[in-house]
């Protein structure tokens, strides 16, 4: 009789351990893969909704909508990773946008410098934010906060609070032109994407970032410029944003000076959705990458269900906790 008590707890035990080993299983998937389950199924959904939704037309659409806030999020992860955060993302997009078109419009530059020196003066920016915060101590999220409001300070001082419109048809075809049937912004996403992926996980450098977000004291310790590298995070975070700048500028044919207004939300949202940490040391690009598109397959198939944009806000934020949880 006690040999069959034995033997049937012995059973339960194993059951038990079966049982745990399986939650474990689906606790570590739900989260290192959830956003991927949650992308797949609202992708689906959409899809079932309204056909539209899978067309080759409405992808391209999709992906050029979230280009440019998926170009930041790239530069966004780096900081992110670091244990650090930068808010000024949205006004630099407007500072280098307006820059672009006034050195078109007002000194007649060529598309190449009004490329190129909008981008010098973000990534400057963004090294300048990075010094300030290594020689100070203080914390990112208010040196960052006063360049959100330095940046789009100088930018409406460039532009005298208006637009600056009539930009050249070169500089019009980084926004709006097409290679094949790829739009140029979309191409130029699919290459920030691969540098930023290169970097983190093929480098030294992106070691080093992965290493100071998961313990800077103990980076330091190992001979680590920890201060070095959390100052290029946010150069390389500045000049993504520049890079959506010059995009937006061109595809709207003007430099907007309230461009960008709250993109510094979106961009963190997608960053976080996509798994990187905000305690640094964890995440990656390619949950990033899904991180944007998961917000931006939302928008879209929310409007093509012609949901009202009031609603949307709701809809998206409780669905933005739900897919972090």
């Amino acid at each position: 009789m006690r040999a069959k008590e034995e033997a049937i707890q012995a059973g339960r035990e194993i059951a038990i351990g079966k049982g745990q080993k399986i939650l474990h299983i689906l606790n570590t998937s739900l989260k290192n893969y959830g956003i991927f389950f949650a992308f797949f199924i609202t992708c689906v959904i959409m899809t079932t909704l309204t056909p539209v939704f899978i067309t080759p037309r409405n992808i391209f659409n999709i992906i050029r909508q979230v280009s440019m806030i998926g170009i930041i999020a790239i530069g966004m992860t780096f900081v992110i990773l670091s244990a650090e955060i930068d808010l000024s993302v949205g006004s630099m997009v407007a500072f280098t946008g307006v820059i672009a078109a006034g050195l078109q419009v007002y000194n007649g530059c060529s598309t190449f410098i009004a490329t190129l020196v909008p981008l010098l003066l973000a990534t400057l920016l963004g090294i300048g934010m990075g010094v300030v915060i290594t020689k100070t101590n203080v914390h990112s999220f208010v040196v960052t906060l006063g360049m959100l409001s330095i940046a789009r300070g100088l930018g409406l001082i460039y532009s005298g609070g208006y637009p600056i419109s009539g930009l050249n048809p070169s500089f019009r075809f980084i926004g709006g032109g097409m290679i094949g049937p790829v739009p140029v912004p979309v191409i130029i996403y699919l290459g920030v994407i691969i540098v930023g992926y290169f970097i983190l996980s093929q480098t030294t450098f992106g070691k080093y970032v992965y290493a100071i977000g998961g313990n800077r004291e103990a980076a330091r310790l190992s001979g680590i410029p920890v201060n070095f590298y959390r100052t290029i995070v946010f150069g390389i975070c500045s000049f993504s944003a520049g890079i959506a700048g010059i995009i937006l500028a061109s595809r709207v044919n003007s430099g907007q000076p309230t461009a960008g207004l709250g993109w510094e939300l979106d961009v963190i949202a997608s960053v976080i959705i996509g798994g990187t940490s905000l305690f640094g040391g964890r995440g990656g690009i390619i949950g990033t990458v899904i991180g944007s598109l998961f917000l931006g397959v939302l928008r879209n198939g929310l409007n093509l269900l012609g949901v009202s944009p009031f609603y949307q806000q709701v809809f998206i934020g409780l669905l933005i906790i739900i897919a972090v949880i």
